[in-house]
């Protein structure tokens, strides 16, 4: 594996690690994708928008919607266009959340440049 390969995956393993030891949030990657879907793509978000943009089910996304409206990371509110539709927003509670998943990976990023490439060379080995 290249050094760059190792270094993404060293940094996406601190950060994974570092969430599942938090209190809190274990987002799935499914959920994790449609909130950042959700908080880093312009409005609107539907639910068939979001299964088309994944390629996934639309009820698969439904499943990830209800967890995350659960936990006030998003919420559903009616399309006022058009009432068959439910739009998926933004919370304060969500923009908190991806704040600090923000702050974790730049830390993360900041532990990796800090330590010696050789040992991720030396693990690889």
């Amino acid at each position: 594996m290249k050094l760059q390969s190792l270094e993404a995956l060293a940094l996406w393993s601190d950060v994974v690690t570092n969430l599942v030891r938090a209190d809190g949030h274990d987002l799935s990657q499914r959920q994790l994708a449609l909130l950042l879907i959700v908080y880093l793509t312009p409005p609107p978000h539907t639910v068939r928008g979001m299964a088309e943009k994944l390629n996934i089910s639309k009820p698969a996304i439904t499943r990830a919607l209800d967890t995350l409206s659960i936990m006030g990371l998003v919420k559903r509110k009616r399309d006022p266009a058009d009432k068959r539709n439910v739009l998926i927003q933004r919370t304060v509670k969500g923009s908190m959340y991806l704040s600090e998943l923000s702050d974790q990976i730049t830390s993360a990023a900041a532990r990796l440049d800090a330590e010696p490439r050789l040992s991720l060379l030396k693990t690889a080995g």
